[in-house]
């Protein structure tokens, strides 16, 4: 099993959370979060006066597949959220030694 976490542009997660349901993947986890890459901010005026954002807003998405699923499932959510700009996040893939599901005990690809 896979863990695949994106980092996205928030106006991008209906897109990311069609192209999973599309692929079959039935659960998800989504938290706000923020920070910066090689955009390292930018600046806005608000009420005249220019001020640093210095954290970006973005979302996180993490989602378990099984192995076989884990590059469709990568494909899947790099071309759901690709704008083209500066800032369309990254996504990686980590391996998963176990999962269990809480209510019934299952474990392994039986718990996805």
């Amino acid at each position: 099993m896979k863990l695949i976490t994106a980092i996205v542009k928030p106006f991008r997660l209906d897109e990311v959370k069609t192209a999973l349901q599309e692929l079959g993947v039935h659960g998800l986890t989504v938290t706000e979060a923020s920070g910066y890459g090689r955009q390292r901010g930018h600046t806005e005026v608000y009420r005249g006066a220019e001020y640093q954002v210095d954290l970006v807003p973005k979302v996180r998405i993490e989602v378990v597949v099984d192995d076989a699923d884990s590059e469709a499932v990568l494909d899947a959510v790099v071309r759901a959220a690709q704008t083209g700009k500066i800032g369309d996040g990254k996504v990686w893939v980590v391996p998963v030694e176990t999962v269990v599901r809480v209510r019934t005990d299952e474990r392994g690809p039986d718990a996805l």
